[in-house]
């Protein structure tokens, strides 16, 4: 039998007809081959419909994937997307039908918008937060729901720092003033995002010690709120990141400066929330793998970090890029991300997840199929649709998903 990168056995689809007027699925070509399964074709044109005529046929975007004591129905994860619709971080009826609808919708993991960890730590005024108690019963209610459907759902930790206290993003792009409902803003070092976000204030080492504590109360508020995994938010620009990037950390003590001491943050975070996250619970942590800027934080210190963060715990690396300067040459198109967690995958034998553009089933099957990921983080196209786990089914001609008992009605045979 054929057997992928890290050993899971696959099967070969024994009848095939490629056919360029009729059949059943849309392929993507990537340099004129299809990658299926095992099964490689040199198809020639760009694109070309394939007829399956196997009822039979294991999709690997469906397989099952234990980590530690959590175990998700199919590869498929809804990445945090923020929605700016709470009001004092109280999660609310929007929260409730957007994460709910893509756990109906068949996704193995759900995972919360970022979710501030303080007050100050959010994007907007309108951010979703787990920095107090009363945050606990509208997050558990929504966790109940998802569960219910069969989806596992997690939460990301996150605070904004030089990011944070701007409207959200339909209401313009600045930093919000005190009488605007906006806060000072914090960073590793003065140094701002651009000329209409304003200078943040450097973090004191007490105040670097107060976030640490932040994201530890929150994980433990994740938990009791019935949270089974935890995502701590490292990319985007956002506080951590910025700690991790010399083009944003300037500092001359032992959080800046080399290497060591720009990651020692996440790194002190991570074992603060290992403390009080349970042993069985799945740690995510959200990394951007690069800057796309000369001079900035990239792969090879990404891989290097990603070893350190493994033997502390955590689990799963979401690799992401960019979102630290807003100079950056980013070179987006369908699936730009994705070697990133092939080569953190390669290096560390961590579990990695890729995202960005990615939107047909046979995508990601394909990703998955050749080993350069584990699981299939989805923004954009779980916005689009959030049936696309049952559609990319359809697509990928496995028979053996399960709709839920109101939607059955609708299935095609």
């Amino acid at each position: 039998m054929p057997v992928r990168p890290d050993g899971i056995i696959l099967q070969i689809f024994p009848h095939f007809v490629i056919n360029s007027f009729c059949g059943m699925f849309w392929a993507g070509v990537c340099a004129g081959k299809l990658f299926w399964g095992e099964l490689c074709v040199n198809l020639g044109p760009p694109i070309f419909k394939i007829q399956l005529f196997n009822r039979f046929i294991m999709a690997y975007l469906f397989t099952p994937l234990a980590i530690r004591d959590v175990v998700l129905k199919n590869r498929i994860v809804v990445s945090p997307m923020c929605e700016y619709s709470a009001l004092d971080g109280f999660a609310g009826d929007w929260h409730l039908v957007h994460l709910g609808s893509r756990a109906v919708g068949g996704a193995g993991l759900i995972l919360t918008e970022a979710t501030a960890v303080s007050p100050e730590g959010r994007i907007s005024p309108q951010d979703l937060g787990i920095w107090k108690d009363e945050h606990i019963p509208a997050l558990r209610k929504i966790v109940q729901f998802v569960r219910a459907q069969g989806s596992e759902i997690g939460v990301q930790l996150a605070h904004a720092g030089r990011k944070a206290s701007t409207p959200a993003p339909w209401n313009g792009n600045k930093v919000l003033t005190q009488a605007e409902g906006g806060w000072e803003i914090v960073a590793p070092s003065p140094v701002p995002f651009n000329e209409s976000y304003g200078t943040p204030v450097g973090l004191t080492i007490a105040g670097i010690r107060q976030v640490i504590a932040d994201f530890q109360a929150a994980a433990h508020r994740a938990m009791q709120a019935g949270f089974k995994v935890v995502e701590i938010h490292g990319a985007h620009g956002y506080l951590v990141h910025q700690f991790l990037s010399p083009l944003s950390n300037h500092r001359k003590d032992e959080y800046g400066g080399s290497f060591e001491n720009r990651v020692r943050l996440l790194l002190q975070i991570v074992e603060a929330v290992r403390t009080v996250w349970p042993a069985g619970y799945p740690l995510f942590v959200r990394l951007s793998v690069t800057d796309w800027v000369e001079g900035g934080w990239g792969e090879a210190e990404c891989i290097r970090l990603a070893g350190l963060l493994k033997s502390r715990g955590v689990d799963v690396i979401d690799c992401s890029s960019g979102g630290l300067v807003p100079y950056a040459k980013i070179p987006v198109g369908p699936s730009y991300q994705v070697s990133f967690a092939k080569n953190i995958r390669s290096a560390t034998g961590l579990l990695t997840g890729t995202v960005g553009m990615i939107t047909s089933a046979v995508q990601a099957e394909s990703i998955l199929v050749s080993g350069q990921a584990d699981l299939i983080f989805l923004a954009r196209q779980m916005l689009r649709d959030p049936y696309f786990p049952l559609h990319a089914a359809a697509e990928l001609g496995y028979q053996e998903i399960h709709w839920p008992v109101q939607y059955e009605r609708a299935k095609k045979a």
